[in-house]
């Protein structure tokens, strides 16, 4: 996978199920944004609060409502699961497995390199590490991905650490590999591609897809300044739909734009009034602040 990829959100309907219908139109704004990949079940898509069942289906309304390639979550916090939910994820239209570390046991990397290597042997379909230490208090160290990164069937890394030098050293010990370093906090997006990642896997593109798009584009065409500069503008936005709201901030960030997010998944609960206000606040700065963006097809 390479460019901007979009965790998106699971949206549901009053009653608690998955509403595949605005999940579809989730999916074709996006695309039509530009994004060069779909990233569904992840942990702004509720991945932990889905069954087995509901993650698949998902993967499939994704697959089915996009020409783009699709890295579908799977990870789990067992092995048997985990390879389940790739193989029946694969069947039903994804084109490779995004797998978190598991974390409840605080396994070390040498029982994680282990967990990566049999799955990827087993798995139908490429692997890519993530390493979201927010989530699990552990991040891969970049000798173990180094040494993964080596296996035909693990393609690349999605790193939500927020740490230029993880990034930078992470690039530098899979350059010999054909293996992808993919950004996972909007806020180094620009700072992170010039190190030599691959592309991003960015909350802050469900709520601005055009927006973050147009941060690698301008990459890809040589104007890092540019890059930079539109990257510039969201950091307030990206620290707002992960920090301070989470995945209720990017669902109500959604909601301000008039695009389909749906309802949360409990525990998760929507945002408080105040709280909405300074959201809508921040995501009207970030949109008058990213000039000239690349266009919203629907505006």
């Amino acid at each position: 996978m390479h460019g901007t990829g979009v965790p998106l959100v699971t949206p549901f309907d009053t009653s608690g199920r998955v509403d595949h219908a605005r999940l579809e139109e989730l999916v074709r704004w996006v695309t039509d944004c530009g994004v060069d990949f779909l990233v569904p079940c992840g942990s702004s898509g509720e991945a932990p609060l889905l069954t087995t069942d509901e993650r698949v289906r998902v993967v499939e309304s994704v697959a089915d409502a996009t020409d783009r390639p699709v890295l579908a979550g799977t990870g789990c916090e067992g092995y048997e699961p985990t390879l389940e939910t790739t193989e029946r994820a694969a069947a039903v239209g994804a084109d490779a497995a995004l797998v978190v570390t598991p974390s409840y046991y605080r396994s070390d990397d040498a029982a994680l390199e282990a967990y990566y290597r049999d799955l990827a042997d087993d798995s139908p379909v490429p692997i890519y590490l993530y390493s979201v230490p927010k989530f699990t208090g552990h991040a891969l160290s970049p000798r173990t991905v180094a040494s993964l990164a080596g296996h035909e069937n693990i393609a690349g890394i999605k790193d939500s650490s927020g740490s230029l030098e993880s990034l930078q050293r992470l690039v530098d010990r899979t350059a010999d590999e054909s293996f992808a370093v993919l950004v996972g906090s909007g806020s180094v997006y620009a700072a992170g591609l010039a190190a030599g990642a691959d592309g991003g896997v960015l909350a802050m593109a469900n709520v601005v897809p055009e927006r973050a798009n147009g941060i690698y584009r301008r990459h890809a065409d040589g104007e890092s300044d540019e890059a930079r500069s539109r990257n510039a503008a969201l950091v307030d936005l990206n620290h707002a739909v992960t920090t301070r709201y989470g995945v209720p901030g990017i669902k109500a960030a959604l909601s301000a734009r008039d695009r389909p997010a749906g309802s949360l998944r409990r525990p998760l609960r929507p945002l408080e009034d105040a709280a909405r206000r300074d959201l809508e606040s921040t995501l009207a700065d970030a949109l008058e602040a990213a000039s000239a963006p690349d266009a919203d097809p629907s505006t």
